[in-house]
């Protein structure tokens, strides 16, 4: 199986790729348009500031590509915001897979939340063999509101999703790779779908 990380100067991808190496897979990571594309399985991971991270993405032709791919993509924080329609950060349009709009959380809590949080979930794919309520790792200023995608959510200044998927493209708000043996299993179960 062939899987690839999607690099596009927007985070750390080491932690990431060190978290698939515990679990025996060699992840590529690359920006290249036809090594994504044969890929089994698409890491998109991202941290930072939106409209710079679209900017790359463009920069590299991997907003056109993204949204095309047929293969199982999992969007990781950052990644996973730019699935959607569009961000508040930056006004940024994003890839449109999801047609949400990120919002940013209300000034009457610290931004950004980060920490470990609970996330309450359906026992969809990427949660097989995960306990309910299990914690996971999140930093974060901005969330993708509740929708009919969402898989799991959390709570902080009110609810919002942790986790979407619709059709072939999962999104995960949290860092599997620093949440501990749950975070890991998910990123096992996403390999193993």
């Amino acid at each position: 199986m062939k899987t690839v990380i999607v690099d596009y100067n927007a985070g750390n991808v080491k932690s990431l790729q060190f978290a698939l190496e515990r679990l025996g897979v060699d992840a590529q990571i690359t920006y290249d348009s036809e090594m994504i594309s044969v890929a089994d399985k698409v890491i998109f991971p991202g941290q930072g500031e939106a409209a710079s991270a679209m900017g790359k993405l463009k920069s590299k032709g991997l907003d056109i590509l993204i949204p095309q791919l047929k293969q199982p993509v999992l969007g990781i924080c950052l990644g996973m915001q730019l699935m959607c329609k569009e961000t508040e950060e930056g006004n940024t349009q994003g890839l449109d897979i999801l047609p949400v709009k990120v919002t940013r959380f209300p000034d009457t809590v610290k931004v950004p939340q980060m920490g470990w949080n609970t996330v309450s979930h359906s026992k969809k794919i990427l949660f097989e063999g995960i306990t309910q309520d299990c914690y996971m790792y999140l930093v974060h200023s901005y969330y993708v509101p509740l929708n009919d995608a969402t898989t799991a959510q959390s709570s902080y200044a009110g609810t919002y999703s942790v986790a979407v998927q619709k059709d072939n493209f999962f999104g995960v708000q949290f860092h599997p790779e620093k949440s501990s043996k749950d975070g890991l299993k998910l990123l096992d179960n996403f390999l193993n779908f």
